[in-house]
């Protein structure tokens, strides 16, 4: 059955009442199953394998990889599985979205394992013990479920914000289940019209995740080499490479390469498909934003010595670069914009933001909440996060040697930075963890100069509760679209931080300390992000003075870029076309990725634009039309499954290095 959601024109002028009224009448299931014993059991025993999957990934490349769709798959495809054998009952469409959120939860732990933990034992020489971690990735990620759930009540209740990677989810759930769903209400002539749909659905889905997936294998050349596959039949790992074989000079801006300004034309399907869900408006933004970062600042910065080449002398007078080099550089203008940006919008309407936080008695005039029933009370909020904050504290004094008054000042940052990583994974599905994290090691360079360690655990602090909050909105957004009670959710959420700790923290130690903490980084497992947050802890021990005077100038205009261009989108009501949270994320991102997305985009605004020019016309159009979100869904989905079965392969069957 097609998910129910509100107009463009309603969740412009209606209420939030009026908007939790409708969902409560329209959306909401009730009582149907949700948090059970067995959606509990399951999520939780695949977000411990998943966290593996996200632990070995993040330690190869710095990336983790969405697991939320890959459960979604595996919990359907196994409860199908057992019915058919007449063992167990299929779970119904709010169980199975509650093992993704557990499973979510587990797997998206792994962030301190692969950055913080290993950056701050190559500084210190020291091995930390086992519990403290796992004691402190818990509080911090319960910390972070408090954050964020009054946070739910204005970017999703309200604003109805599209968190791309959670649509997709509800959007494959609601495909999978809605043949069934139809044909369960009896032989009429509604069911009937809801079964085609529902099968057409399904099946466009299974087609995209069939082509996605084949797109996948076919682009990972490692998998390939390992299989002797045809040299000829592999798809480039980025197209351009066609357009370079032709070519006798390659292409390039004041004399640099344009690969070594990660400007490349990526074949990345996933990236495709979550173009096309956020939309025309923020693929354009990243657009924009990666033309003026890596085609116009880049180049001048590389000129004035600012970006510093990886390796000398390869290229006559400049050098080797590439997307490490010049990200190091635009992430202080990018952040900036993104941080300005998303506080103005957050405090611009002064009202959303008290209706959003309210606690305490209702007032003689103030109207009922309706859903006060199955969200979380407020006052869980406002005795929680004291509590788990002072606790967070605590434990980074007692575990990492942070002064206790330094401690405290993280927890602002985490308030701040939860806006920021709510508001980019809103529209764009990408948490920018490692840039939040370098922007407090930035503050913290002020506060305590000098001491790497601090530097490095308040990181940790604000990275990781911020990232967790987003994180966790991604997976309220399909339990919002399919009418589950957020009550539960958030309850689920927790059971997969402690299941993925418990299972990733051992792993961890098994895998990677082997060989003593000064070791951690190895041929097999380079730890990217490790290094990253130890280079920004060692350069920023220099004081401020270690940054270029070019980025420092960057994050102030990039701050007020970001001021204007909120103030601008507010008087226009939404109509200026360039989103600045876009606009600053595009500098944090390879600028194949922004490319890649903003293709999806258009693709499927295009396919609207000229299905409405011509309505009564059938084929191809109409169904990428009328199916957008069903087709991008697909696309994310068989991507991402076989993303998690490529890395297995490699290293439990081929072991890649």
């Amino acid at each position: 059955m097609a998910i129910k959601q509100l107009t463009d024109e309603q969740i412009k002028t209606w209420t939030r009442e009026q908007k939790d009224h409708w969902w409560l009448e329209n959306v909401y299931r009730g009582d149907m199953p949700q948090l059970t014993w067995r959606s509990a059991i399951t999520g939780m025993l695949l977000g411990g394998v998943l966290s593996i999957t996200n632990l070995y990934i993040g330690a190869k490349t710095g990336w983790s990889v969405g697991v939320g769709m890959t459960s979604v798959i595996l919990a359907f495809a196994i409860f199908k599985i057992l019915s058919k054998i007449g063992l167990a009952k299929e779970l119904t469409i709010l169980e199975n979205n509650c093992t993704q959120s557990i499973a979510t939860a587990a797997g998206y732990i792994v962030m301190p394992l692969t950055a913080m933990f290993p950056a701050y034992m190559l500084i210190t020489g020291k091995e930390l013990p086992g519990v403290p971690i796992t004691i402190w990735i818990i509080s911090i990620c319960v910390l972070g479920v408090l954050f964020a759930f009054p946070l739910k009540r204005r970017f999703i209740n309200d604003e109805q914000q599209p968190f791309p990677e959670g649509r997709a989810a509800g959007i494959v759930l609601d495909s999978l289940h809605a043949a069934e769903h139809a044909a369960d209400n009896g032989p009429t002539e509604t069911s009937a019209r809801e079964a085609a749909a529902g099968l057409l659905k399904a099946k466009l889905l299974a087609i995209a995740a069939a082509f996605s997936a084949v797109w996948t294998i076919l682009s990972h050349h490692t998998l390939l080499e390992k299989l002797l596959f045809p040299t000829w039949l592999r798809l480039p790992e980025t197209f351009d490479a066609w357009i370079y074989n032709l070519m006798e000079k390659p292409l390039s801006i004041a004399g640099i390469d344009l690969r070594q300004l990660s400007i490349v034309c990526g074949n990345d399907i996933a990236m495709f498909g979550l173009g096309g869900l956020v939309g025309i408006r923020t693929g354009v933004s990243l657009l924009v934003g990666a033309i003026i970062n890596y085609c116009i600042l880049a180049p001048w910065m590389i000129h004035t010595g600012d970006i510093t080449c990886a390796v000398e002398n390869e290229i006559p007078q400049l050098g080797v670069y590439g997307f490490g080099e010049i990200v190091r550089w635009a992430l202080w203008g990018g952040v900036a914009l993104m941080t300005t940006a998303s506080l103005w919008s957050f405090f611009a309407n002064p009202k959303a933001l008290i209706a959003a936080m309210k606690f305490g008695r209702k007032k003689e005039n103030e109207p009922e909440d309706c859903l006060k029933h199955i969200e979380l009370p407020y006052n869980v909020f406002w005795i929680g996060i004291p509590i788990m904050s002072t606790l967070v504290v605590i434990e980074t004094w007692a575990f990492f040697d942070v002064p206790i008054l330094l401690g405290c000042v993280a927890i602002p940052l985490i308030f701040v930075f939860t806006i920021i990583a709510v508001h980019a994974t809103a529209l764009t599905a990408i948490t920018p963890v490692g840039p939040l994290g370098k922007l407090t090691q930035l503050a913290f360079a002020v506060l305590h100069p000098g001491c790497m360690t601090t530097n490095l655990a308040s990181a940790g602090i604000t990275a990781s509760v911020s990232s967790n909050a987003a994180n966790l909105l991604m997976d309220i957004k399909p339990g919002y679209m399919l009418g589950a009670k957020p009550r539960q959710q958030a309850i689920g959420h927790v059971l997969g931080i402690i299941a993925g700790t418990l299972v990733a923290v051992p792993v961890w130690y098994l895998l990677f300390l082997q060989n003593g903490p000064t070791n951690v980084i190895s041929a097999e497992y380079k730890m990217p992000s490790a290094v990253a947050w130890k280079a920004v802890a060692e350069l920023l021990s220099k004081g401020l003075s270690a940054l270029p005077a070019s980025a420092c100038w960057a994050a102030l205009i990039g701050g007020l870029l970001g001021i204007v261009l909120e103030i601008v989108r507010e008087q226009t009501h939404g109509k200026f076309p360039l989103s600045p949270v876009g606009l600053g994320l595009a500098c944090l991102l390879e600028f194949s990725t922004s490319f890649v997305m903003f293709l999806g985009s258009f693709f499927f605004w295009y396919m609207q634009w000229t299905q409405e020019r011509n309505p009564h016309e059938k084929g191809l159009v109409k169904t990428f039309a009328e199916n957008q979100e069903t087709i991008s869904g697909g696309l994310i989905a068989g991507a991402a499954l076989i993303a998690v079965v490529i890395q297995l392969l490699l290293v439990f069957v081929f072991r890649a290095g």
